[in-house]
């Protein structure tokens, strides 16, 4: 997940902060000199971070601050304001009034994502009643049109081609036509890429611009890629003009220094994340909730989003009264790590909870690779095994471990933890009860190290 490095960082900088109780100006210095290692470590641009932490320093050494109930505290919400203030106010695409059609024309560098987020934004824009008409405007490299084919089924969204046509402004212009006498509201052109900035790359994006009304011009960029994002963001917008921009890959090993460094080198906004290789893992991006995530204070409201998108009410209420009668069987954990799935995954939703983004803490929790290996033993059992664990006697036992392609010491270990986690979830409702709302997470830790 990017960030990880940089959120452990800057928390360990915090850590050392609220043990010294007092500050003085040298303090402040220090930590911050700590955190601007931290975030030319991200990858963050130079000039950036220079300001960031001029800024920081000129509002946290003052006598009110320093001389406060609580000065450690009060120096991380200047960090986090002035966090939130660098990656600017949340963006949103423009849509053309009444049932006129709105377009968007998605451009990027080849390998970036730019296809697979065509399809993503279209997964995102059916979920607000919207209805995308994709558009093949790459005429150079057919496994383009194919793949956005493929997605575009997957998503349920109709993709416009034109085989025969070499003309991408003539194929955007056809299938507006199409757009506007098939209901569609949003036409999405998903265009060329190359491998690198060049003259003809950019002439062809000038020519669709001209001709087409275009109301939203996306970049894709890839997260992972730090400040060179942050040079392409750049001589995109210089040569043909850009609206917002697209980090995808922010779910992979990136140092994140783009999504700090963009909006303050271009001017340009950050619109939506790719935080999945799932055409759902497209998120709108809201600086303030991903600073929040920077410097591990979670982020809740995502958290909060994604389950009432995904989760069934009437599930989760049924499930909440099992574990509250310490009837929660092998069915009900099956339920459960389906519902994690489309909420992301386990370590994207405990990497949204405070306390627990840091990566080395959830990674030490969380092996994705035992969860399914558990979700085949468990696939392994009779649907009477499933509701009765206690019925698993060692030769059944062992043809559950054949089923599954595993030891047996692999079903008993789970067997054995599944029945202290039935303990423990008896005890969850008291456990969730403290003044501070998150007493569970310590139970949930446990719970997670104890199902591997």
């Amino acid at each position: 997940m990017a960030f990880e490095s940089l959120t452990e960082k800057l928390q360990n900088v915090f850590k050392n902060l609220r043990s010294k109780g007092r500050l003085t100006e040298d303090d402040v210095k220090k930590a911050l000199k700590e955190v601007k290692m931290a975030l030319l470590e991200a990858d963050v641009n130079f000039k950036v971070v220079k300001q960031f932490t001029s800024s920081i320093q000129e509002k946290a050494v003052g006598t009110e601050i320093l001389e406060g109930l609580n000065p450690a505290q009060a120096v991380i919400k200047i960090v986090n304001e002035e966090m939130v203030a660098l990656m600017g106010e949340p963006a949103e695409l423009n849509f053309a009034p009444g049932k006129s059609i709105t377009t968007i024309m998605m451009c990027g560098l080849n390998g970036a994502g730019k296809t697979t987020t065509t399809a993503k934004l279209a997964a995102l824009l059916k979920k607000k009643s919207r209805k995308s008409l994709l558009v093949a405007c790459d005429v150079y490299r057919p496994a383009a049109v194919k793949q956005l084919e493929v997605n575009g089924e997957k998503v349920g969204a109709e993709v416009f081609k034109m085989e025969d046509c070499k003309d991408p402004v003539v194929i955007a212009k056809e299938a507006i036509a199409y757009a506007e006498k098939n209901g569609h509201t949003v036409v999405i052109l998903d265009t060329a890429g190359r491998q690198q900035i060049d003259e003809d790359l950019m002439d062809e994006l000038v020519r669709i611009r001209e001709n087409v009304d275009i109301l939203n011009t996306l970049l894709v960029v890839d997260g992972s890629t730090g400040q060179a994002a942050v040079d392409v963001a750049k001589g995109f917008d210089e040569k043909v003009g850009i609206d917002g921009v697209v980090l995808s890959k922010m779910d992979s090993d990136a140092r994140g220094g783009a999504a700090l460094s963009i909006r303050a080198v271009t001017g340009k906004p950050i619109v939506f994340v790719g935080m999945g290789e799932k055409l759902t893992d497209l998120e709108q991006f809201y600086p303030d909730r991903m600073a929040s995530r920077i410097l591990g204070m979670g982020d809740v409201l995502s958290l909060i989003e994604k389950a009432t998108e995904t989760v069934d009410i009437e599930a989760a209420q049924g499930m909440q009264q099992k574990i509250k009668k310490g009837k929660f069987d092998f069915d009900d954990y099956l339920t459960s790590m389906e519902q994690m799935k489309k909420m992301g995954g386990l370590s994207s939703i405990l990497s949204m909870l405070p306390g627990l983004t840091g990566g080395k803490d959830i990674s030490g929790m969380i092996d994705e690779k035992v969860l399914k290996r558990n979700e085949a033993i468990i696939h392994s059992m009779t649907a009477k095994e499933r509701a009765n664990p206690s019925i698993l006697t060692p030769h059944r036992k062992h043809r559950i471990a054949k089923g599954a392609g595993v030891d047996i010491m692999y079903v008993n270990r789970l067997v054995k933890e599944f029945n202290q986690m039935q303990k423990m979830m008896k005890k969850m409702p008291g456990m969730m009860k403290n003044r501070h709302g998150f007493g569970g997470l310590g139970a949930l830790k446990n719970m997670m190290r104890g199902m591997q």
